[in-house]
């Protein structure tokens, strides 16, 4: 199989995604189209019901795909068993929500560590790594405290704790400024910038929230299923 080009991290070549059949067949994405590079933070932007969450959805391999091609890290999902695909997924995504979902019973610690416990990693050495991640976010001494215990922004930093704790070539961000004010969604993308971009690595992240913009690589528009235009952040007027 041959390999993407170093610099593309993701490929998605004129996908085609529908939900249900006959007259309540309804397309989500009409022909998609998209490249993503290692070491950079690309915004995919556009109104509700545009098709973002479903890119992002084809591009993780949860969601098949009706037409077109989806290559990550130069393998071609529509190739792979459902198996293959989720241990894939396992070993080279992060994913960050806009509404964290954390585990309300486990402590920071214990949500953190979950990829590496679902990888089959020791406990104690899984939630070894996750504490230091958390460190690294600033939360040093919150390992124990659960989710009950700590603010919006620190909820967050749990969650992209977790979504780094194993160490994953791409990093899936679905509105994760979205719950949080203004200082604390800029204090969010600045740690996720600092923490998660990397040579070999790549962030793709859906957002509505313009105040984050400027963090932004590339700024990708979504209209109608489509991507219809790709933009330096410099150059993208948000309407």
């Amino acid at each position: 199989m041959s390999a993407a080009p170093v610099e593309t991290a993701v490929r998605v070549n004129g996908v085609v995604k529908s939900y249900g059949r006959g007259e309540t067949r309804t397309l989500a994405l009409k022909g998609a189209s998209l490249e993503a590079r290692f070491g950079e933070l690309l915004m995919i932007v556009g109104p509700s019901g545009c098709g973002k969450t479903t890119l992002l959805s084809v591009i993780c391999g949860t969601l098949d795909v009706d037409e077109g091609a989806i290559e990550v890290f130069g393998h071609d999902l529509a190739g792979m068993s459902t198996g293959a695909i989720t241990k894939f997924r396992g070993e080279n995504v992060g994913f960050i929500f806009q509404q964290f979902n954390l585990i309300p019973t486990l402590t920071a610690v214990e949500n953190a560590s979950v990829p590496l416990l679902l990888r089959g990693e020791p406990t104690r050495r899984a939630e070894a790594r996750a504490a230091a991640v958390l460190g690294h976010m600033g939360l040093g001494g919150r390992e124990r405290s659960y989710p009950r215990e700590l603010s919006g922004g620190q909820q967050q930093r749990v969650a992209i704790s977790r979504a780094l704790v194993h160490e994953p070539r791409l990093i899936i961000c679905d509105e994760p400024t979205a719950s949080l004010d203004a200082a604390t969604g800029q204090r969010t993308m600045e740690l996720l910038k600092e923490s998660a971009l990397r040579p070999d690595r790549c962030v793709i992240v859906v957002t509505h929230d313009s105040r984050i913009f400027h963090f932004a690589d590339r700024i990708a528009e979504m209209e109608d299923g489509r991507v219809v235009g790709v933009h330096l952040p410099k150059d993208f007027h948000h309407v």
